[in-house]
């Protein structure tokens, strides 16, 4: 798709980490982006510094999303473009004792269930509007009407212990990216997904220096964690190559992760 002052966008969880490096991106190309995140204060200054729009948004909520989407296209017209990087991660074993009580104790499935409503649900709700919204648009090159780009994560294919339901709903996204690109061949819409290693990232800096230095061990080449400008410039990538569908990409380092 080229990109343009003509196409708007829309990134969830565009106030931080890659989906920030994303809108910044998009924007250095003159795209018009809607950034979509809870984080109102941060996400109104990004929106601000690139020439955006903030949009207040939970992907678990029907009606928030859409009214999300019924801002950004008032001030921009229907996106072409949806970058998916709302999510949460959190960390627990499927089950077992507690150390120092000996209680046995189970991965709480509230918090299951609220990994699964973030990252997988509300990426497919984010998908189904913005797609839904891309089936007026006139087609542009090779008949293409809009592209999508979801995040997932190495997680979805080597998890960790503890790390069941966030592979889990990481492992969804992987699951849908073909099925979904199959549904919307016909209509000219591209689906693919990026699937990160380590990254620099907001949850990651708040890690101890130990975590840090063990995790950076595990990269092969090269040993760092990765930058958020670099999933932004593979994502633009993708948009920008049209021949590029239904393809889920890992960015990682060539990282593999162990158990533990």
């Amino acid at each position: 798709m080229r990109l343009g002052k003509d196409i708007a966008a829309v990134v969830t969880g565009g106030a931080s980490g890659l989906g920030e490096a994303t809108a910044r991106a998009l924007a250095a190309r003159d795209v018009r982006v809607a950034v979509f995140d809870m984080q109102e204060e941060r996400g109104e200054a990004v929106a601000r510094e690139i020439g955006g729009i903030f949009c207040p948004v939970d992907v678990t909520s029907e009606k928030g999303v859409d009214a999300a989407f019924d801002a950004a296209r008032a001030a921009h017209g229907q996106e072409r473009i949806l970058v998916n990087c709302a999510g949460i991660g959190k960390s627990v074993k499927t089950a077992g004792r507690n150390r120092q009580t000996q209680e046995v104790r189970h991965f709480p499935l509230d918090v299951f269930d609220r990994l699964i409503q973030v990252n997988l649900v509300g990426t497919f709700r984010c998908i189904a509007k913005s797609a839904a919204g891309m089936l007026d648009l006139d087609s542009v090159d090779d008949g293409e009407r809009g592209v999508i780009v979801n995040t997932a994560s190495a997680a979805a294919q080597d998890g960790q212990m503890g790390q069941a339901g966030y592979a889990a709903s990481k492992a969804g996204i992987v699951g849908m990216t073909l099925p979904i690109a199959r549904d919307l061949m016909g209509v000219g819409i591209r689906v693919n997904t990026i699937l990160p290693g380590i990254f620099e990232t907001p949850l990651m800096s708040r890690a101890s220096d130990a975590v840090k230095d063990s995790l950076m061990k595990s990269i092969p080449f090269p040993k760092r964690f990765g930058k958020s400008d670099e999933y932004s410039r593979l994502a633009v990538s993708i948009i920008d190559i049209n021949y590029l569908n239904g393809e889920c990409i890992r960015l990682d380092g060539a990282v593999r992760m162990p158990a533990m």
